[in-house]
């Protein structure tokens, strides 16, 4: 920081202009704006990161994402959410840094504007009483100037009426020289101490225009440097983010590593395995002729269910278990 580049750039030949003042004002404005602009991105992203935490979390906790895996990559699955979870925990975490970050430019421009408010005072006064004390000093120097021409029309008046014989004429005349040349002395007189009061008042001014670039630019420089390492501290806390957030995503690829297909199937052939016996192949079965059923060659026969046994045989006329009705016979003849 050099300290001295504003007090030497910024002044004009002009008396009356503050073009120089003006334009370090305007600049150190913009910076201002500058800060502001960037207290409302850094807010703007804190609701950017709050929103997305939270909807990551909500995401998280309410949307079922492999529910009913088993085994190892159940385990996995549960580390995923979790850190999912931890993640959007830490959006929400950093959109409060941001609003912190933001706090603290804010409170950095309201301090620099009011250091400025002592100096931008200083220097409003100077103006203004440089500017009153040119018109004094300029209406001084007019009023001076008329006097010298009035000195100078009463002498030419005397010179042309040196003959004239009327006396009273002529003492009218001295009189008024005399008069003019007194109103010479004493606008001369007010004219020079006008003058003197000016210059003064602008080494007055010309002092506090120094101090002033002084202490604007020390100003300028220290926003600079604030603004700088605001930046800075921005990204590295959006790398930090980044780095966190892998460091999350690595627990769970850790988790994968872990994972064995083998084992999955396994575990779940152990706990849901129904039996290890196939059914028996359906084979024909004969209504008359059971003892003839047969399976396919190949094919081990099943158990023998027939529903009833083989037909019985018919009982001959003279059988005393036959019977008959009315000499009908139950037999076909």
């Amino acid at each position: 920081m050099t300290g001295s580049l504003f007090k030497g750039n910024f002044w004009s030949s002009d008396i009356l202009s503050n073009i120089g003042y003006d334009s370090i004002i305007q600049h150190l404005n913009n910076g201002r704006k500058n800060c502001k602009e960037f207290e409302d991105f850094l807010k703007e992203r804190a609701s950017i990161e709050e929103k997305y935490g939270k909807d990551l979390l909500n995401l998280s906790r309410k949307k079922p994402c492999g529910q009913s895996e088993i085994n190892t990559l159940k385990r996995a699955l549960d580390v995923f959410k979790q850190q999912v979870d931890n993640v959007a925990q830490y959006h929400i975490q950093l959109a409060q840094t941001l609003r912190e970050e933001a706090r603290k430019m804010e409170e950095f421009r309201e301090k620099q504007k009011l250091q400025r408010k002592k100096t931008e005072l200083t220097m409003d006064a100077a103006h203004k009483q440089k500017s009153l004390q040119f018109k004094k000093t300029m209406d001084a120097k007019k009023n001076y100037e008329q006097k010298c021409r009035d000195k100078d029309d009463a002498e030419l008046a005397v010179h042309r009426n040196a003959n004239v014989v009327n006396p009273k004429q002529q003492e009218k005349l001295f009189v008024k020289l005399a008069t003019s040349k007194t109103a010479v002395e004493d606008s001369d007189k007010a004219y020079m101490q006008h003058v003197n009061t000016l210059d003064k008042v602008r080494e007055e001014w010309q002092s506090e225009h120094i101090k002033a670039c002084e202490v604007l630019e020390a100003q300028e420089c220290e926003r600079i440097n604030f603004f700088r390492n605001a930046l800075w501290l921005h990204v590295n806390q959006l790398s930090q983010q980044c780095v966190t957030s892998d460091s999350m995503y690595e627990e769970v690829r850790k988790s994968l590593e872990m994972c064995s297909i083998e084992k999955d199937i396994e575990y779940f052939v152990n706990q849901r395995k129904t039996g290890q016996t196939p059914p028996a192949p359906i084979v024909y079965e004969n209504f008359y002729c059971p003892q003839k059923n047969t399976a396919p060659p190949g094919k081990a026969t099943g158990p023998n269910l027939g529903r009833r046994g083989p037909l019985p045989v018919p009982s001959i006329p003279d059988d005393p278990d036959y019977s008959l009705i009315d000499n009908y016979s139950l037999i076909y003849q």
